[in-house]
């Protein structure tokens, strides 16, 4: 057996469908480019057209194969229609990544209902119902990936977690509770867990130098995130080579956690 044999029937991800929530940009953009680059064929869903459009086109230019679907995820009809029309491309997918999200982070104190509910909306239950949606099928298929992306957040507080923190700690738990039903038939749910990534959704503490600098030197690595980090890491998690990991939160942050 070749090296490059061993390699692909441990990572490639040729006849698999994937979609990817928030696909068009930052971390997402990144795991999507890494998973049609596996072979994945992908469906992108997000809310900018302009956006989608380009980052599909990046996509396609590269080899793979690849499509998008618009869709509103901030409320249960938008994510029941964006589920269908996604399915409708390829099929039923066999990878869930739910990378899109809100950073609305007021100080606790003025932490509105609209805020909070906004938040939960897109962070925590448009994950719920993708899981609902997609997750009995990859079990009753036998074979199935979800992989959600949370945030340091989830595990400690600091940069005003706010409903963020709480959304992405929720998340976390969902994952394990997805874990518990359907990984005994053959389907892995797991989280990815950034540290601070230079990416749109972080744009308010990005447009600080002196806390950029602060939040690099809190990791091990001695530098800050960027969405291509996350490559490797979602082709392991969606491919044949971790089917014995779930229900786990896996740190892609540079050490900051453990620093």
């Amino acid at each position: 057996m070749t090296s490059q044999t061993y390699l692909s029937e441990l990572f490639a991800l040729d006849g698999r469908v994937a979609v990817v929530t928030g696909g068009s940009s930052g971390i997402g953009r990144a795991i999507a480019g890494a998973l049609a680059g596996a072979g994945a064929s992908v469906v992108v869903v997000a809310r900018r057209e302009a956006e989608l459009s380009a980052a599909v086109d990046e996509l396609t230019a590269d080899g793979g194969r690849a499509a998008w679907v618009r869709g509103d995820l901030g409320s249960r009809d938008g994510v029941r229609d964006a589920a269908d029309r996604a399915a409708g491309v390829f099929g039923e997918p066999d990878i869930l990544v739910n990378s899109a999200g809100v950073n609305l982070r007021p100080p606790m104190g003025e932490l509105g209902e609209d805020v909070w509910d906004r938040t939960m909306a897109v962070n925590l239950e448009a994950p719920f119902l993708l899981g609902q949606r997609f997750g009995p099928g990859m079990a009753e298929r036998g074979h199935g990936r979800i992989i959600h992306v949370t945030s340091q957040q989830a595990h400690r507080a600091f940069v005003r977690s706010g409903a963020y923190g709480v959304s992405k700690g929720a998340l976390e738990s969902l994952a394990r509770s997805q874990a518990e039903a359907w990984s005994p038939h053959g389907v892995t749910c797991n989280t990815l867990v950034p540290g601070f990534v230079m990416t749109p959704l972080n744009a308010r503490l990005s447009s600080d130098p002196r806390k950029v600098a602060e939040l690099a030197a809190r990791t091990m690595i001695g530098r800050n995130g960027l969405a291509e980090d996350f490559a490797g890491a979602a082709v392991f998690l969606a491919s044949r080579a971790s089917a014995y990991i779930t229900g786990q939160s896996i740190f892609v942050d540079g050490g900051l956690s453990v620093h």
